[in-house]
């Protein structure tokens, strides 16, 4: 979590620092030019993933199958051009790391062995808290009620 608030912190200053940067290099106009191109770019990319992100989901869930690296693959699309919305040069440049196929092929290999490893630690979690129950009260048995009943027709 520290590491988050970290990057809330620095990253808008890394932005701005460059944007001064590149404004002092090549202008003012060009430098607003720039940041509403990629803005611009950001919006059609969200809508467009959007779209192209539902279409396959749609044809996966048709074929019985869960369209889960689909839906990542949507949602990177969407953090993408939502990174190129934003004004700045570094955003742009993460949006493009994650917009460009070998780059985010690696990143949702990472994502997903994270995934399965903190799916697994919870389940061993929740395993070791099942036993330490049994262990307290016993072995835990189904609630059955017995009786009799009857069918009155009216």
């Amino acid at each position: 979590m520290r590491i988050f608030l970290l990057l809330f912190l620095l990253f808008p200053l890394a932005e701005l620092a460059l944007l001064i940067k590149v404004g002092g290099s090549i202008g003012v106009l060009p430098t607003i030019l720039l940041l509403v191109i990629s803005g611009m770019a950001g919006i059609l990319l969200m809508r467009l993933a959007g779209f192209a992100t539902a279409w396959r989901a749609r044809e996966r869930l048709a074929r019985g199958e869960l369209p889960e690296r689909e839906m990542l693959q949507g949602l990177m699309m969407a953090v993408a051009g939502g990174l190129l919305f934003l004004p700045g040069f570094l955003s742009d440049v993460v949006a493009l790391l994650v917009l460009f196929p070998p780059t985010r092929k690696l990143f949702l290999g990472f994502v997903g062995r994270r995934v399965e490893a903190q799916a697994r630690r919870q389940r061993a979690f929740a395993d070791d808290l099942r036993q330490q129950q049994e262990d307290r009260r016993g072995p835990q048995r189904p609630n059955v009620i017995e009786g009799e009943w009857e069918r009155r027709d009216k």
